[in-house]
């Protein structure tokens, strides 16, 4: 057995980062990090550009959580610099507030118009209502079928084209879900009850988070190359290895794709620095009906560096994910299809009674920050839980 390491983590990212801490710090296990990366901190990676701006490398990431044991846990190793996120959608260059909620109402059409679908909108959903647009388009009362079709032509469909490559009515229900209708008149794109940004970054946090000796890491480095499955055996460096495997990557790739490559959605960023103070007014701009990219983001709204003269932009274009070298796979197309073939590549783990999967690409599912957070809190407590329970 190879006895350098009691625990093998693949990939550094949230889900393999808040697991190592847990299984380091609460049991002392040795603890190795495997990641394909040049850095730490997985999709929440952030940097200094050359004009200092702080960056997102993969998309913008703000931290919003209801669960107070995720928030404590994480506030451990950061302070926080209080942001709430707010979104606007550009229809054809006017600017409302997404999710679509009253204010937004206000916007688009005349005062009496508004206060009439107002009234109409409390009657039957109640003040403070969160509802899909799937539930809006429900509706018989024409003049709520009306509005259901301004929303779902002006804010989901084209977006939604953009961001899946098919229609609304195609996408899995909970995608669909993640961006509401709000029967209120909080433009905070997120209402959780803790919100906020690193205030020296994601990239310091996870220095922290990691800052523990039982934990060591490697970068630049392939687990692939590294493991082999033998009947039912794993190898790790040619050793057999007994000890606990957390693997957070693409499970497909883990078995080289042997049933199929499994499909995702990806995104092309396309940076700008301008030499201005302010590009746009909030942090994120939807682009709802026009444009090629998804979404605009101004880093400086999230980090608050309010002194610099110039901003940095970025621009998201998505597309399949078709497995290239500079591709990442963001985004798991959830259908009927596609989770029976991932059901056939976690089939191929479950005789492993050490191998555990943890993360969006190991589970092919979506998760928020803080739901990632938790699943690898509550996956330590099993592993501890159980090893006590053999002792």
């Amino acid at each position: 057995m190879n006895n350098a390491y009691d625990c093998l983590v693949v990939g550094c990212g949230l889900a393999g980062a808040v697991i190592s801490r847990e299984l380091a710090e609460r049991e002392g296990k040795k603890v190795l990090i495997i990641e394909k990366r040049s850095h730490i901190g997985g999709n929440t990676y952030d940097f200094f550009n050359e004009d200092g701006i702080l960056v997102h490398k993969y998309g913008p990431h703000i931290f919003h959580t209801n669960n107070k044991r995720v928030y404590d846990y994480i506030s451990r190793f950061t302070e926080w610099r209080d942001y709430s996120h707010e979104v606007l959608a550009n229809l054809h260059g006017k600017l409302i507030p997404v999710p679509f909620n009253l204010n937004s109402l206000n916007m688009t059409f005349n005062t009496e118009k508004a206060e009439m679908l107002k009234k109409k909108l409390v009657s039957v959903y109640g003040m403070g209502t969160r509802l899909t647009i799937a539930q809006l388009r429900s509706e018989t009362d024409p003049d709520l079928q009306e509005l259901a079709d301004f929303v779902y032509n002006n804010v989901f469909l084209y977006y939604t084209q953009k961001q899946w490559g098919v229609t609304p009515e195609n996408i899995d229900p909970s995608v669909i879900a993640r961006v509401p209708v709000l029967i209120s008149q909080d433009n905070r794109y997120f209402q959780d009850e803790y919100q906020g940004m690193p205030s020296d970054g994601y990239t310091s946090l996870f220095e922290k988070l990691l800052d523990n000796p039982n934990i060591h890491l490697r970068v630049n480095t392939d687990a692939n190359e590294l493991f082999e499955i033998n009947e039912n055996n794993m190898f790790f460096e040619g050793k057999p290895f007994n000890g606990t495997i957390i693997y957070t990557g693409a499970l497909d790739e883990f078995f080289n794709c042997k049933f199929g490559r499994l499909p995702y959605r990806t995104l092309d960023f396309l940076f700008e620095t301008h030499d201005m103070t302010w590009y746009q007014p909030k942090g994120t701009v939807n682009y709802t009906v026009d444009e090629p990219f998804t979404r605009i983001t101004e880093f400086k709204h999230l980090t608050g560096q309010n002194i610099c003269e110039k901003t940095t932009i970025m621009k998201e274009y998505p597309k399949a994910y078709a497995g290239t070298e500079d591709e990442i796979p963001y985004y798991a197309i959830l259908n009927e299809e596609n989770l029976g073939l991932y059901k056939k590549y976690e089939q191929l783990t479950e005789k492993f009674s050490n191998f555990y999967l943890l993360g969006r690409l190991a589970e092919y599912k979506y998760y928020n920050m803080d739901a990632i957070i938790e699943r690898a809190l509550i996956l330590a407590d099993k592993i501890i839980y159980d090893e006590k329970g053999n002792d």
